[in-house]
């Protein structure tokens, strides 16, 4: 699937394909070490790492630093638009100590990793970064240990779209949105969507399920905690769906775009997914539901749900020989104005509070305050250093339970065992 811009939260975070024992590996230990300590002083010519640049939102901010930095130039070194890869590349180069690798987009699902293995110059001291302003969910997922390591630069967080000409008033909690499946029913539609194919974004799925019903895959020490009554009735509440026929049949093969297109189509009442699929839904000419399209909170238990954050961070390799350039980037690139460009000619959701209500912002993408809501209760994936083993874990045992071939209970607790198998629960 093609990414829409240069980042699909959900599509980015990829399935992550990389062994266990690459996670578990040596390269150094988190904050410690000479790398970590030499260059803080540098200044010089950098490189900028990110995957694909679709939107064409780097190549210009990059020549507007440059045309003010003839010194502490930046090249641009553009991966592609595939997130398996973009992680592989990072890690190879990051194995390899290698220099060039001066600032590197990481998205927030390998920060734990990154700087578990060493590979990230700590954001404290002479290489802190202002925080102040920015969205208290987007500095949870650039830190690990209580150390930030990786600057929010773009956030997201998930959206319910529905349809206006039949709910004139959206569901604030899942119960709620179940009842109204009555009046999909009643149009011979589907009732509710989101990602349930057997990948990243049923972890996406499944997890801000269990965290809406007030439960949590990994506890505060980063140990697996699905053996409780709220993680269960969070996946409960959509195996019943998949059961009574609130999610349709089909679902159980949707990724982010199958499941927008049957949205777009008028097939669908309800659907969760980011904010990407506004602009597609209300200018495509075959869209359905452009002159229809809501946009609320993602429902939970008692009111707004726990959506998974997506974004991408700005992290500085320990490797770098020119650091202090190299920070200095990563403040440019969360700057007002950048953070504005970003939105405006990306469609990324800013890590700064403030320009979710700024009123020329909020003029051109409506979604804006909507989506604060949703990055305001968002709850990170799992931050684990093995989160590649953790993620499989999820998607292979939610997807068992979607197809009724385990009860949830018994989904989870083998969820439970194979993630403390990987090593999250030591």
């Amino acid at each position: 699937m093609k990414t829409p811009g240069f980042l699909l939260p959900v599509a980015t975070a990829g399935v992550l394909a990389l062994s266990l024992s690459a996670c578990a590996g040596g390269g150094g230990t988190s904050g410690g070490g000479s790398d970590a300590e030499a260059n803080l002083d540098s200044r010089g010519p950098i490189t900028y790492v990110q995957g694909k640049d679709n939107s064409n939102v780097v190549r210009p901010l990059i020549e507007k630093w440059n045309a003010a930095h003839p010194d502490e130039k930046v090249t641009f070194k553009e991966q592609t638009d595939n997130a398996d890869q973009q992680h592989d590349d990072l890690v190879q180069n990051f194995q390899a100590k290698n220099a060039d690798y001066d600032v590197a987009s990481v998205d927030v699902v390998w920060t734990a990793e990154f700087a578990a293995k060493g590979w990230l110059q700590p954001l404290k001291d002479k290489m802190a970064i202002d925080t102040k302003g920015m969205l208290e969910p987007t500095i949870e997922a650039g830190s690990y240990k209580g150390t930030l390591y990786a600057a929010p630069v773009s956030s997201d967080g998930g959206i319910l779209y529905y349809r206006k000409d039949l709910v004139p008033t959206p569901p604030k909690t899942w119960d709620e949105m179940m009842g109204m499946c009555s009046i999909a029913k009643q149009n011979n539609i589907g009732c509710y969507s989101g990602q349930f194919k057997q990948y990243e974004g049923l972890t996406v799925n499944a997890s801000e399920a269990i965290n809406s019903a007030g439960g949590s895959v990994l506890d505060k020490d980063g140990k697996p905690s699905l053996n409780t009554p709220e993680a269960e009735a969070g996946l409960n509440n959509l195996v019943e769906a998949f059961k009574n026929g609130n999610i349709p049949a089909e679902a159980i093969t949707y990724q982010e775009e199958e499941s927008r297109r049957a949205f777009q189509d008028g097939k669908l009442l309800f659907l969760r997914n980011w904010p990407y699929v506004y602009n597609l839904a209300t200018t495509e000419g075959s869209s359905k539901v452009k002159d229809v399209l809501g946009m609320a909170a993602l429902p939970g238990k008692d009111g707004p749900g726990a959506s998974s954050l997506g974004g991408h961070s700005a992290a500085v390799s320990v490797y770098s020989d020119h650091k202090a350039t190299s920070l200095d980037f990563v403040k440019f690139l969360v700057e007002e104005e950048q953070q504005k460009f970003f939105a405006t000619q990306g469609s990324l959701a800013p890590v700064l509070g403030d320009l979710y209500e700024d009123q020329e912002l909020v003029a051109k993408l409506p979604y804006l305050p909507v989506l604060k809501t949703s990055i305001e209760n968002a709850v990170p994936r799992p931050v684990t250093p093995f989160y590649p083993a953790v993620t499989k874990a999820i998607q292979d045992n939610a997807y068992a339970a979607l197809k009724g071939e385990k009860p949830a209970k018994d989904a989870l607790s083998d969820m439970q065992k194979s993630i403390e198998t990987a090593g999250a629960g030591s």
